[in-house]
């Protein structure tokens, strides 16, 4: 039992009586002018089904319980939305960050590693590792691989100076964010493809 007493903010005689279930186990009341106080339900009472009997003598559940299970109804997920701008731009802003932060860290610990065993590595060798190997594979995979880093790039430089504007606290509104959005797709195109050039 808790032993502090009640904020006078609850004390009042309108909140004579509030409850609330807490996990299916108790209920909890809340009375003026004295403390908290809980009390059992029985299982009859409970809001959730009793799957004790439904288990065999080693715990493990039965085919029956397994069968009901499946038959429970999905809850709606994504795909009763309409699908908006908002939530595109942002995952897709998450998952280019996730991709560019792999690259940039492998190459940062590639550096570390060949400090450690000696291997020399420097910029000027990968950038030669790149044009020797990579550059003289299949037109399409270079381009590929070219257009997919410059695209991404271009996206988080552009996403950077977008929620730089939203730090300033201008463009919050819902036509701020489709506005921005709008302008950071058209920058994207726009800077991707000039660094595809270089």
């Amino acid at each position: 039992m808790i032993k502090a007493g009640l904020p006078k903010l609850l004390s009042t005689n309108t909140l004579s009586s509030v409850s609330h279930r807490s996990m299916g186990v108790g209920l909890v009341t809340l009375r003026s002018n004295s403390l908290f106080h809980t009390s059992s339900i029985s299982k009859s009472k409970m809001p959730y089904i009793d799957v004790t009997n439904k288990l065999d003598k080693n715990g493990i559940e039965t085919s029956e319980l397994i069968k009901q299970r499946k038959q429970r109804p999905l809850s709606p997920h994504l795909t009763i939305y309409q699908p908006q701008l908002t939530w595109y731009m942002s995952s897709f802003h998450r998952l280019s960050l996730i991709f560019l932060g792999l690259g940039f860290y492998a190459i940062t610990l590639l550096f570390g590693l060949s400090g450690l065993v000696g291997l020399n590595l420097t910029s000027d060798k990968i950038i030669n590792w790149y044009h020797d190997k990579v550059s003289r594979m299949n037109k399409w995979v270079t381009l590929s691989i070219k257009s997919t880093v410059a695209y991404l790039f271009a996206l988080q430089y552009g996403g950077a100076i977008r929620h730089l504007i939203w730090d300033t606290a201008k463009e919050l509104t819902l036509k701020g964010v489709y506005r921005t959005g709008y302008t950071l797709i058209g920058f994207t195109v726009v800077a991707g493809t000039w660094l595809l050039t270089l």
